[in-house]
């Protein structure tokens, strides 16, 4: 598995509305074959801040970067965000889904 975060920043003017923008580019990675998971969250104590947590297949984010919708994004993104995203990618040999806690469990009713 590939693991992203990716932390934006949109323009003031977008930070309402952001989810919105990137709608197309969201549901079309969703879409991709390799895709684990693509999934956005705020950032509850930073407000300006969006953070993307998404993963796929070793093989699938080659593809990922490439589709057309990838494309749209790199020419959306400048235009509606104040810098540069950070990001964090990283590879997980062998992983391909979400495990359960070991530390905890939650007994269900």
């Amino acid at each position: 598995m590939i693991l992203i975060n990716v932390r934006f920043r949109p323009k003031p003017e977008y930070l309402e509305n952001f989810r919105e923008k990137v709608e197309e580019f969201t549901a079309a990675s969703r879409a991709e074959e390799g895709n684990i998971f693509f999934e956005w969250a705020r950032n509850t104590d930073d407000p300006s801040e969006y953070i993307l947590l998404e993963a796929f297949h070793d093989d699938a984010a080659e593809a990922h970067v490439s589709s057309d919708h990838f494309q749209a994004a790199t020419e959306l993104f400048p235009q509606i965000l104040t810098e540069t995203p950070q990001i964090i990618n990283t590879l997980i040999e062998g992983k391909t889904e979400w495990d359960r806690m070991a530390e905890f469990q939650v007994e269900s009713n």
